[in-house]
């Protein structure tokens, strides 16, 4: 078994029906920092997830369920915690094992999609466990190989141009440039200028040449940010340079070349903008060769727990304070929709921090419009389930550790047995 796995490039593993680690190769001992005798017998779970339960009853997609029962392949993204504690991103391939006494096993390979930090900026967009934040890295990494062209959809403040720079970052072009173009900024008298430069005199007050864009990109990526907001006369022309990599700039006569990897982004309706004319058909199958959509936070609620703290975090940093959200901050936030998504919750936290009186942000410093007050049992219900879903993920980041959970919450470790009582959640005490 040892000599099957140790054949692997990758971190690898085999795991019987019971979840427990039966062989593992030094990729996986040095990824989760562990020698032979403290993994053999281990649940899997415990070792890569922090967990005390497998993570399908978390709600992520689990190999070993379908290895077992069906004894076919299965491809997961899951997140999973390296020697250091700190989560990363990771696709899994989970196949059946047959060993020489008739036994079956899990056998899991391990392929790191995102180390620590690379799916982190400013907005902390990207940051959670959620199916649906796994499903988009997954997509998003198997793009990343590809040259082909790359259409993203979500709504503003998803993270698109984050996203945008993972297939950069992830794909064979990596050390070529990568150029953002925001297309709203673009008014439809200079976008030819812009994209594709100009040459000295092209029009009146050009008084030097201009690399463009599009030339600015060469050998990398260009990242077409709201693509939908092009104007219908430029279409063509964009068209054109896409298809043969080839352009002229303004007041040029000389053909120039630019190989590079396009993608594109829109909050619109893009089958329905070709459908009323106001975007060109071919252009839209020319960019949307892989179109992924990106998840809003309405999708993925149970992520703002770990999206909260990771903001509050660099928030206070930089503004040299502690804030914490009281208790009814916390429901109060589990219950707002977020129409500007991640954008807008790190807007409302930097805003609750600068107007907060002493440590703690209080429903009236968030800023949110009033709610209507629903009925009595309602409200208990948004209030009960938003933190359900709270103590849950913060169970999961800390590994069910009471003070590092009850610190992030800013109450008292008394506080928090409570609260994880009346959700029968389980967790480990602070020396355990």
């Amino acid at each position: 078994m040892q000599s099957l796995i140790d054949m692997h490039e990758h971190p690898a593993v085999l795991i019987d029906r019971s979840y427990r680690i039966v062989a593992a190769n030094r990729a996986y001992r040095n990824t989760y920092g562990l020698k032979s005798e403290q993994l053999i017998g281990r649940h899997c779970y415990e070792v890569s997830h922090h967990r005390d339960s497998p993570c399908h009853l978390h709600g992520e997609d689990c190999p070993h369920q379908q290895v077992f029962a069906r004894g076919e392949i299965q491809r997961v993204v899951h997140t999973h915690f390296d020697a250091k504690g700190r989560p990363e991103y990771v696709g899994i391939k989970g196949y059946p094992v047959k060993l020489p006494n008739g036994e079956t096993c899990l056998g899991e390979s391990i392929q790191r999609l995102a180390p620590p930090g690379e799916l982190d900026c400013e907005e902390m967009r990207m940051v959670g466990r959620s199916r649906p934040l796994l499903h988009a890295i997954d997509q998003l990494s198997r793009a990343a190989a590809s040259p082909a062209p790359v259409l993203l959809s979500g709504e503003s403040g998803v993270g698109k141009e984050l996203a945008a720079r993972y297939l950069h970052d992830r794909g064979p072009r990596r050390s070529g440039p990568f150029v953002a173009v925001d297309c709203t900024t673009l008014p439809e008298g200079l976008f030819e200028s812009e994209m594709f430069g100009h040459e000295v005199g092209a029009f009146t007050g050009c008084v030097g040449r201009k690399i463009g864009l599009f030339e600015g990109a060469r050998d990398g990526t260009l990242f077409l940010d709201e693509v939908g907001e092009i104007p219908l006369a430029m279409q063509a022309k964009l068209l054109r340079a896409l298809e043969t990599g080839t352009f002229r700039r303004v007041g040029g006569r000389e053909i120039l070349h630019a190989d590079i990897r396009l993608v594109a982004a829109t909050n619109r309706d893009m089958k329905n903008a070709v459908a009323t004319g106001r975007f060109r058909e071919d252009l839209y199958y020319r960019i949307a060769c892989v179109t992924i959509s990106l998840p809003s936070l309405r999708e993925r609620r149970a992520d703002i727990p770990l999206l909260v703290e990771a903001l509050l975090t660099r928030i206070n940093a930089a503004n040299g304070r502690h804030a914490r959200l009281s208790e009814q901050a916390w429901a109060r936030i589990m219950r707002h929709d977020f129409p500007g998504n991640v954008r807008e919750l790190r807007n409302i936290l930097q805003r609750a921090v600068a107007l907060c009186h002493g440590q703690t942000i209080e429903p009236e410093d968030l800023g949110l419009e009033q709610e209507a007050v629903p009925t009595m049992p309602a409200a208990a219900a948004d209030r009960n389930h938003g933190d359900h879903q709270q103590l849950a993920a913060l169970a999961e980041r800390y590994g069910g550790n009471r003070r590092a959970m009850a610190d992030a919450l800013g109450v008292s470790e008394r506080t928090l047995y409570r609260r994880l009582g009346r959700h029968k959640l389980a967790t480990r005490s602070t020396d355990a």
